[in-house]
């Protein structure tokens, strides 16, 4: 079956370059630019959806979508859908287990940017994977699965925060640009955040906050390979602790 995603050529084109980067049989060379190019449209995509759509809520309106994310892993997939929502202007919360550790995550947005946060979790997700199999617990390490869980974290909270980098840039950009109603970008973003935390706030009106932990130097190897994961743009930001799944 085709959706509405898979139809639009933007989309198919971002589809396109990421799987590319992901093939291993892909040059690095080549790899690192097809991600740098996917980034950038995606970001320049939320923009212009917001820009074309603003004044027509049937063309790009809010919605919200579950995602089952099972195991392995269950909990890193989570806070990587999570982080990544925030950073392309959704909103998300943690549902609980649906069985076998799986475990569900309500997002909120507007289509567009449910589209957005769904295509690069995927291509986030398989670089987050594929970086943990090739890692080697340290010598001593007590715990293995604690270390790995660890590097995950690290690597998830230093890839949403290039990430988060690159979406504030594409917004700042386009501030002074004008809406299909005549309104200049920076209000037509703001409208839309404002929008998507009252519909958040309808559907979730109790949300409780759960902190993350880490363990020893896995963090840290993770923040190291959140720094090398290619996901375009190059505005360096300093590490911040792994926040909450909720807010």
């Amino acid at each position: 079956m085709t959706t509405q995603a898979d139809a639009n050529p933007k989309l198919a084109t971002i589809r396109a370059l990421l799987a590319k980067a992901e093939d291993p049989a892909t040059p690095e060379a080549e790899a690192e630019l097809a991600r740098t190019r996917a980034m950038e449209m995606v970001a320049k995509y939320g923009v212009d959806e917001a820009l074309l759509s603003d004044g027509q809520p049937s063309r790009d309106g809010i919605t919200d979508k579950n995602f089952d994310l099972p195991n392995p892993w269950s909990m890193s997939r989570v806070r990587l859908m999570y982080h990544i929502a925030e950073a392309v202007g959704c909103k998300s919360i943690l549902m609980g287990q649906q069985g076998n550790g799986t475990r569900r995550v309500h997002v909120v947005g507007y289509e567009s940017d449910v589209q957005r946060a769904e295509i690069l979790y995927t291509s986030l997700l398989l670089q987050m994977l594929n970086g943990l199999n090739r890692q080697t617990v340290p010598y001593g390490v007590r715990s293995p699965k604690a270390w790995r869980n660890s590097w995950q974290l690290g690597f998830i909270t230093r890839v949403t925060e290039r990430l988060a980098a690159i979406e504030e840039a594409a917004r700042a950009a386009a501030s002074g640009e004008t809406s299909a109603t005549g309104r200049s970008g920076e209000l037509v973003l703001a409208a839309r955040g404002s929008m998507v935390r009252a519909a958040f706030r309808e559907a979730h009106p109790r949300v409780r906050k759960q902190s993350s932990s880490f363990s020893g130097s896995g963090y840290g190897d993770g923040i190291a390979a959140g720094n090398r994961a290619d996901i375009g743009g190059s505005r360096r930001i300093g590490v911040r602790s792994a926040g909450s799944l909720a807010a």
